[in-house]
């Protein structure tokens, strides 16, 4: 049996609880919102269809609702706008995030905490400071969907499952992401040598050089501003990742995701929330894997998180 709390009731929120549903990943669902109505309409909307899928309770409510929860889920805040950046964002939903905290954690002080607004970055690092919570009960949604994106744009020139696909995005979810080339292989061989050496080389779109790395790290940072042009918003693709990092906690077993945790020295990174390949499972953070970057790759580490902190210096946390 297991509870989880979704506060915000938008598209992310509801698509959210859509999937746990689903996908069976939680027995209770509680929906949160400051329009309660809202919050009503879309609980009773995913509870009446939950006959075809996995029992779930799905009900919308207040902050005291949350007790017992195994995880809290935060959506809420204003959404990015076409050709916003997601680091413009970032002083009205901390606002937002100092907010709901005070009035959910006392409620749900052993929940382990999934951060999913943008800037996601920033303000995971601000749910750390105004929480009181241990750290490894804080995660931030981070790159784990920019590192979707990437493994499903190269599963497709590959012409392989994504999930023969070992590459990650690391550092910002936003314009100062980058992948660290030197750890991307497809199903165990490094993505050029795979390219030169597997059955499909005659046909795969891969020129084992920069500027394919270049346009593959282009793809990531643009997509979903594409889609946000196209349609409006994401949210399909950001609620399947969210419950993919559920399903991660209540395996039990550690998996390594690319989830925003706050830095502690790592690569001469310390005091903000990024990137990084990180083990999760029921108690939340385990901890890093201290990866072997190269210099240069590192370099780009870095400068994301001085990207990061020169916005936590303009923010107003009082």
């Amino acid at each position: 049996m297991s509870k989880i709390t979704v506060i915000g009731a938008g598209s992310v929120g509801a698509a959210i609880a859509n999937d746990l549903t689903i996908q069976g990943i939680a027995s209770e669902i509680v929906l949160i919102d400051i329009n309660t109505q809202k919050a009503r309409g879309e609980a009773l909307d995913i509870y009446q269809g939950a006959h075809f899928g996995t029992p779930t309770i799905v009900r919308a409510g207040d902050y005291e609702d949350a007790a017992d929860s195994d995880v809290v889920i935060i959506t809420s805040g204003l959404p990015r706008k076409p050709g916003q950046t997601r680091l413009e964002l970032a002083q009205s939903n901390v606002n937002i995030i100092k907010q709901i905290a005070p009035q959910v954690v006392p409620h749900a002080p052993k929940a382990l905490y999934i951060i999913v607004s943008n800037p996601v970055d920033v303000l995971t690092y601000v749910f750390h400071k105004i929480s009181g919570l241990p750290e490894n009960q804080i995660i931030g949604s981070g790159t784990i969907l920019d590192t979707s994106r990437l493994q499903a744009q190269l599963a497709k020139q590959f012409r392989v499952s994504p999930k023969n696909v070992h590459a990650h995005v690391f550092g910002e979810h936003g314009d100062s992401s980058f992948v660290p080339w030197s750890l991307a292989n497809i199903s165990n061989n490094h993505v050029d040598y795979y390219a030169t050496h597997s059955p499909d080389m005659d046909c795969i779109d891969w020129t084992c050089d920069q500027a394919a790395r270049d346009k593959a790290e282009e793809y990531v940072r643009t997509s979903g501003a594409q889609v946000i042009k196209d349609k409006g918003a994401t949210f399909f693709a950001v609620a399947m990742s969210v419950c993919h990092i559920c399903k991660c906690i209540f395996s039990g077993a550690g998996t390594a995701l690319t989830v925003s945790t706050m830095m502690h020295g790592e690569y001469g990174i310390d005091d903000v929330c990024l990137s990084v390949l990180t083990i999760v499972d029921r108690n939340g953070v385990r901890g890093k894997i201290l990866s072997k970057l190269t210099e240069e790759e590192e370099a780009k580490l870095r400068n994301s998180a001085d990207k990061l902190k020169s916005v936590l210096q303009q923010i107003t946390l009082d």
